[in-house]
């Protein structure tokens, strides 16, 4: 398998780019987050990368500028009825930190707006992902994707899981003040993952 690949870029398309790494030119897909932050034509990148086989055909890559996002596409491709493409479309149509909120809350509605992506797909994400994308955020470092802008990281946070919940809930993109009144009502003898779910759950309902 091709982990990442470092060159001279050297040609630009719509959505996927072409990398010259000694003398061999590698044509990788990327993704939309991916070729926006793509320097330009004739600069040295580097792309950590997802090589996937085709049977009785090449092989297939896919670029990211980063290791977390190329996490969180495979990630879609282990649902049901997700293929590369899709999942690169996916991956494209919401920033990373707001794909991952949709996905953890559940919110069929702001997946089913990502071109490709219909209700049933949505579903799936919601269902098999959920408890995936949140140990995709590393609730334990306080979280690696990156915060939407306005979301402020709190200064105190509770001990133990009930601090991881609270940092996975502000990696989402939620404020302390959204769900602060609901961590009380949790267990944190629990699993954190269930506990993110619950305290996610009992937002809903408030």
């Amino acid at each position: 398998m091709i982990a990442h690949l470092r060159g001279v870029l050297v040609e630009k398309d719509i959505d996927a780019v072409v990398i010259d790494v000694g003398g061999v030119g590698y044509a990788v897909t990327v993704t939309a987050n991916t070729m926006r932050d793509l320097p330009p034509v004739d600069s040295e990148v580097r792309l950590y990368t997802y090589t996937h086989a085709v049977q009785d055909g090449p092989l297939q890559l896919y670029g990211f500028s980063d290791v977390d996002e190329r996490r969180l596409f495979q990630a879609m491709l282990s649902v049901q009825g997700v293929g590369p493409k899709v999942a690169v479309a996916i991956v494209s149509g919401l920033p990373p930190s707001e794909l991952v909120r949709a996905i953890a809350s559940a919110d069929v509605a702001r997946l089913t707006q990502i071109r490709g992506v219909g209700r049933k797909i949505a579903e799936r994400l919601a269902v098999e992902l959920r408890e995936k994308v949140v140990g995709l955020i590393g609730v334990a470092s306080g979280g690696r994707m990156p915060l939407p802008p306005g979301a402020p990281r709190p200064s105190i946070v509770p001990p133990g899981r009930l601090g991881e919940v609270h940092a996975a809930l502000v990696s989402l993109g939620f404020r302390p003040a959204e769900f602060e009144t609901v961590l009380p009502d949790l267990d944190p003898a629990e699993p954190a993952a269930d506990l993110i779910k619950q305290a996610l759950s009992k937002m809903r309902r408030k």
